[in-house]
């Protein structure tokens, strides 16, 4: 059984005999149709595997490093030279540090290359240009530039350097623009905006981040990582249900892939909303603990990776954040917002969790409507909503029963109760006061979510919108909520939310085997109550 790559360098993944999904078919066509092109993704996608592949391609052709892949027999351009540089290597902090090894960078090809004859300097953009110069008549070069932003997102609340970087980069792009020493140019990064770097003074660049045709180039789909880790399916499913690899059938397959789908899948870069992926470190991540554990967890592994911390914190504490929006992945963006950013600086922060990979294209791109964004998953979501639990709760309240159980898993109607209050009692009223229905369904979702439970929030059945189902393996627990500020009301809240669940059959949707508890709850604001002071567990007969 091949193994889980664990490098961004197809030599090295070729000489361990590790798994490559093969995207070479994207590489031959970026490189027919296109001399200049960017693409942005999230941290961790394989943006620099992609111009791993593209250096190699150019300096060493097909051989040895591409036998049986679709470009082996396919590829026919000359070699190239090729000057890949890696901003994440070069410093984040101090702007004459960043030049020094910027510029060590550039002297380091040139003498690699037997390029003479210039002058030096500390300058990227002079000595770049020095270099081209020495270069003879005719000659060309692969220039590729991975997360060419990373100078900017790490200086986002400092915006004095912020300021040196973006101008140091208009610069350099502006010598970058059109030299006929360019055979080909390949940038990435995380974000994208009109007017700080590349697209200012390098309007030759072709931004593809949203192009249709190579919205899959980076990420997997579900039938790539079917046909490239069948094995380690197969060892998942084997585990899980106690068999051989050999008697595990394409639907137990089928199914863990839905399990996988839930967490790690739905990233769109399509600008008609059609084409999803899947995260591919977080992929890789489950399917190397499944192997090294010999179980099946679905665990957080973009998001312990995914980076950006001063972008996400500025966001978990805007004023600006909706929360309901959130969780209902109903985040509406104007259009030329999402389509055309200016700057890191007043970017709609929407937009840049978007491009950072916390939010998701969640609508097409139409020029005469608005854009909605969401989280991508339940790796995401979860994520997000744990942060959020630190600003909108003053304290932890854990989910557990003894014995690491989660209570709404295992516990009485009284016990669920009982953690709900405690949840209500920790939160910050100051800043978030229940006085209303949707708000106090709102922020125990964003509790429950970023406790990792499976939540479904306001799922729809044919008759209805229930207020939250949390989902375990053989239960079902179904919350309908009311909200009074006046006890002589409860009664009455009380029996409108035990009808509301019987008449609409909350939660029998798509039940199978599992236990189902329904129960109303009616939660009373006064300032002397701030709880749930009536509920009733539901005996329901459509079961």
């Amino acid at each position: 059984m091949k193994l889980i790559a664990q490098s961004e360098n197809i030599e090295n993944i070729v000489d361990k005999n590790s798994i490559y999904v093969d995207k070479t078919e994207y590489i031959y066509n970026l490189t027919k149709d296109f001399d200049r092109v960017f693409f942005s993704r999230p941290r961790r996608f394989g943006k620099s595997l992609t111009l791993n592949i593209i250096g190699t391609l150019f300096e060493k052709g097909v051989d040895p490093y591409f036998k049986g892949t679709w470009i082996y027999d396919k590829w026919d351009q000359d070699k190239y030279p090729v000057l890949h540089l890696s901003f994440l290597k070069f410093s984040v902090n101090d702007l004459t540090d960043f030049k020094r090894e910027f510029c060590n960078e550039i002297l380091k090809f040139a003498k690699a290359n037997r390029i003479t004859g210039f002058d030096d300097d500390n300058d990227p953009k002079i000595l770049l240009g020095n270099v081209f110069s020495a270069m003879p008549d005719g000659s060309q070069l692969v220039l590729l530039i991975d997360e060419y932003d990373c100078q900017l997102t790490a200086n986002i609340n400092n915006k004095e350097l912020y300021e040196e970087f973006r101008t140091l980069f208009r610069a350099f792009y502006a010598v970058l623009k059109g030299d006929k020493h360019i055979k080909y140019m390949a940038i990435t990064g995380v974000t994208r905006f009109k007017d700080d770097s590349i697209f200012s003074v390098g309007s030759d660049i072709m931004d593809l981040s949203y192009e249709t045709d190579y919205s899959t180039m980076i990420g997997f789909t579900r039938d790539e990582i079917k046909h490239f880790y069948l094995d380690y399916l197969k060892l998942g499913v084997a585990y899980e249900n106690g068999k051989s690899q050999e008697s595990v059938t394409d639907s137990e397959i089928e199914n863990l892939l839905d399990r996988m789908a839930a967490y790690y899948d739905s990233y769109c870069f399509d600008e008609f909303n059609k084409n999803k992926v899947f995260s591919t470190y977080s992929v890789n991540g489950f399917l190397q603990d499944l192997y090294e554990k010999k179980t099946v967890r679905f665990g957080d592994y973009w998001y312990d990776v995914g980076g950006l911390p001063s972008i996400l914190m500025n966001y978990m504490y805007s004023p600006n954040l909706n929360i309901e929006k959130l969780l209902t992945s109903e985040i509406e963006i104007p259009y030329n917002d999402f389509k055309n950013p200016t700057s890191l600086i007043d970017i709609n922060e929407n937009v840049l969790m978007c491009q950072t990979g916390y939010l998701t294209l969640k609508s097409e791109l139409d020029p005469y409507d608005n854009v909605i964004l969401g989280p991508a998953n339940r790796e995401v979501r979860t994520a997000l909503f744990s942060l959020l639990n630190l600003r909108v709760y003053e304290r932890n309240v854990s989910p557990y029963a003894s014995g690491k159980k989660y209570v709404l898993e295992q516990g009485t109607v009284e016990d669920i109760v009982n953690l709900f209050n405690e949840v209500l009692a920790a939160l910050s009223y100051d800043k978030y006061p229940v006085k209303k229905e949707p708000v106090l369904r709102s922020l125990l979702q964003v509790y429950l979510i970023g406790k990792n439970h499976d939540v479904r929030v306001e799922q729809n059945n044919s008759k209805g919108r229930s207020d939250i189902i949390v989902n375990f393996p053989k239960r079902r627990v179904v919350l309908e909520l009311k909200y009074t500020d006046k006890v002589n009301e409860e009664k009455n809240k009380l029996d409108e939310a035990e009808q509301q669940i019987i008449e609409k059959g909350y939660g029998l949707e798509n039940l199978g085997d599992r236990e189902l508890i329904q129960i109303a709850c009616v939660f009373n604001g006064a300032k002397t109550k701030r709880q749930i002071t009536m509920y009733k567990k539901i005996v329901n007969d459509q079961k």
